[in-house]
């Protein structure tokens, strides 16, 4: 196994960063270049990156993440936004048609090249042992991350990252069996039941163990309670904040 897998196999979320490290201007640089080396769709490379490292801004994003600390904690946090407004620029430059934002294609596009560039930021930040941890929380009230970060049409934030030196590190959570995960040929449908249900078990054990008995919830329970009604505040602010940025799909 080369260093580079057992550096991706050895991931962990980091939450709790040290005060007395800072993270340079070299290392942030890097890590975008890096992020920006990553495949991307047409290379219409969709995708922009916005530093944040000014504390009141920080905390302001932070707030409307849903309260999630480490980003006012570490020393850099990172806005990952699918980006439409150079192809657009692209479009009047050519005298073409800008259509893309009308049709559900541009959401997936755009989604696509960021979850492509934030893992690729995120190798490069743990390969200079920083500790990362990423915040889909940005979609609670992305209008905010929109007004606070100045985003123009066809630009939408998709995810965060919080990067800084870790000040402890927590056990990896395990992840489903391959056997979930990894089909060949075609997808197994028929396994998933009596996985999930050997999942749920060594989840219960490993919340239990981490949090000292306090939590003995399972992997179904979590994802279907989210799934369920844990979601609202996504469901009634991501949809109008993309369609004020400008795309126009329907449905």
């Amino acid at each position: 196994m080369n260093e580079t897998i057992k550096l991706m196999r050895n991931h962990r979320s980091v939450r709790q960063f040290d005060p007395e490290k800072d993270v340079n201007d070299t290392q942030v640089e890097t890590i975008i270049k890096a992020s920006m080396a990553a495949p991307n769709w047409i290379n219409g490379q969709q995708v922009s990156v916005i530093e944040v490292r000014e504390p009141e801004r920080k905390s302001a994003l932070a707030k409307a993440a849903g309260n999630q600390k480490w980003i006012e904690e570490a020393p850099v946090f990172l806005v990952f936004c699918m980006d439409f407004y150079r192809a657009k620029l692209a479009a009047e430059r050519n005298g073409n048609r800008f259509r893309i934002v009308e049709n559900i294609e541009s959401i997936i596009v755009g989604s696509t090249d960021v979850g492509i560039a934030l893992g690729s930021a995120v190798i490069a930040a743990e390969s200079m042992e920083l500790g990362i941890v990423p915040i889909g929380g940005i979609r609670r009230n992305p209008q905010a991350f929109v007004e606070i970060l100045n985003l123009p049409e066809y630009v939408y934030p998709i995810s965060g990252l919080v990067i800084g030196y870790p000040k402890t590190i927590p056990d990896q959570k395990p992840r489903l069996p391959l056997k979930a995960t990894h089909h060949k040929e075609q997808y197994d449908a028929k396994v998933q039941v009596e996985i999930i249900h050997q999942y749920d078990d060594i989840i219960s054990s490993y919340m239990t163990e981490r949090t000292g008995g306090q939590d003995s919830s399972n992997w179904s329970s979590k994802v279907a309670h989210f799934y369920d009604s844990g979601f609202e505040q996504y469901e009634k602010n991501a949809s109008p904040t993309i369609k004020n940025q400008g795309f126009r799909y329907e449905g």
